[in-house]
């Protein structure tokens, strides 16, 4: 299939739908760490095991990246695609039923099993039908759907926790789900089916699944998505605890506080995609490089700041500069490999994200458990995460013989 097959308009409506769906699975990732001050609290769990249930959904999603690109690949976008959204459905629901620790934690697997194929689908999707000047625009409007629903989440949390309780507000995201499934199988019709036209692309870009791992831009993209991820991840499963427990703010205050980190990184994202496109050839990597180091720097200055203000004004810094390098990683997936590969690359790579994902909120509860509620260790943890980020990409190597030709 060639992006001139598909008109503008139906680029746009795909690219809405999207949207719509990204922003339904972080509307359920950014709510569940809300949510779970009040799961805690009803289920009697200590900060160890908040961190696993954190942690659940990501090992799940971090198991199925590789598998859901693969298929992608092999079998259609779209029916992976619809696959997820309703799999996440469901276990979204189910959610609302868990009645103990283990139950919860065998829930957000099978939720995260069940999203796992969402991501590396919807960007082969974005990969196929779009040139490769707009695949950063196109990419950064998907990632700033993150943004939006972290800066509606807390306040929403707030409210639906205090009036219909949590276990109400997962049934209704899980039917919210079932909507979007049935508009993904109506409304997303590509020209020809992508596992049908393998046979007829050009097999000089044909790439079997041992020779992407064997690229070495791969493995520095693993590395990078699971320090950015580590960093992003660990501040938003934490951050809402750390203020509750440690800086004495009311779940209510939190959400208002929260909404100024938000903002910045929804213009951070959407900002990056047009920059990222403009970008001369080899600038990526200085810019994620830097990106990084002020990343370190910014949360060092975060634990140590004196007040809550200097604090969330640190974290609205911060939040643009990881905004830019999440933005960065999938665009270089997207624009440096084959479109006929892109799923099966981008699940590769985003299987270091998840795999954060799922290390750190729960290393995180361990060693706030260690450190008698101290969160400094944690920080200190996510610095030096920022810090390895700097080195896989200035080590990145796009140079003939390392990197495949799209």
């Amino acid at each position: 299939m060639t992006t001139n097959e598909v008109t503008k308009k139906s680029r746009n409506v795909i690219l809405a739908l999207l949207f719509l769906g990204w922003s339904l699975g972080n509307l359920d990732r950014y709510i569940m760490n809300y949510a779970v001050v009040s799961i805690t609290g009803d289920l009697q769990l200590d900060a160890s095991s908040t961190g696993i249930i954190l942690s659940a959904f990501f090992l799940g999603y971090a198991i199925m990246q590789i598998p859901g690109g693969w298929l992608a690949d092999k079998f259609g976008a779209k029916r992976v695609l619809l696959m997820a959204v309703i799999m996440w459905s469901i276990f979204t629901g189910l959610t609302a039923i868990a009645w103990s620790l283990t139950a919860m934690i065998v829930i957000r697997f099978l939720f995260g099993i069940g999203e796992g194929g969402f991501q590396p689908s919807s960007s082969k999707i974005i990969a196929t039908i779009f040139p490769k000047e707009e695949r950063g625009r196109a990419m950064s409007i998907m990632l700033t759907s993150g943004g939006i629903v972290s800066l509606i989440v807390p306040l929403l949390a707030a409210y639906l926790l205090g009036t219909i309780g949590w276990r109400m507000m997962f049934i209704i995201i899980g039917a919210i789900g079932a909507i979007i499934a049935f508009l993904y199988w109506k409304y997303i019709q590509l020209p020809q089916d992508e596992a049908a036209t393998a046979g007829t692309e050009d097999t000089s870009n044909k790439v079997n699944f041992k020779e992407l791992l064997k690229t070495p831009l791969m493995w520095n993209l693993i590395i990078a998505y699971f320090c950015i991820y580590a960093v992003n991840w660990g501040l938003v499963s934490w951050i809402p605890t750390y203020l509750q427990k440690n800086r004495g703010l009311d779940l209510m205050s939190i959400g208002w506080a929260q909404t100024i980190p938000a903002i910045t990184t929804i213009i951070g994202v959407y900002g990056s995609g047009y920059i990222i496109d403009k970008l001369p050839k080899g600038m990526e990597k200085v810019l994620g490089s830097i990106s990084c180091a002020v990343i370190g720097l910014l949360l060092y200055l975060m634990f140590t700041a004196k007040t809550v203000t200097l604090f969330i004004g640190y974290q609205t810094v911060v939040s643009i500069f990881i905004a830019f390098v999440i933005t960065l990683l999938p665009v270089i997936v997207l624009k440096k490999l084959p479109s006929s590969i892109t799923g099966s690359a981008m699940g590769i790579a985003n299987t270091g994200g998840q795999l954060a994902g799922f290390v750190t909120p729960m290393a995180i509860g361990f060693m706030v458990d260690a450190f008698n509620g101290s969160f400094d260790a944690a920080f200190w943890m996510l610095i030096g995460f920022a810090l390895i980020c700097i080195v896989s990409l200035v080590t990145l190597n796009d140079q003939k013989g390392t990197l495949l030709k799209a």
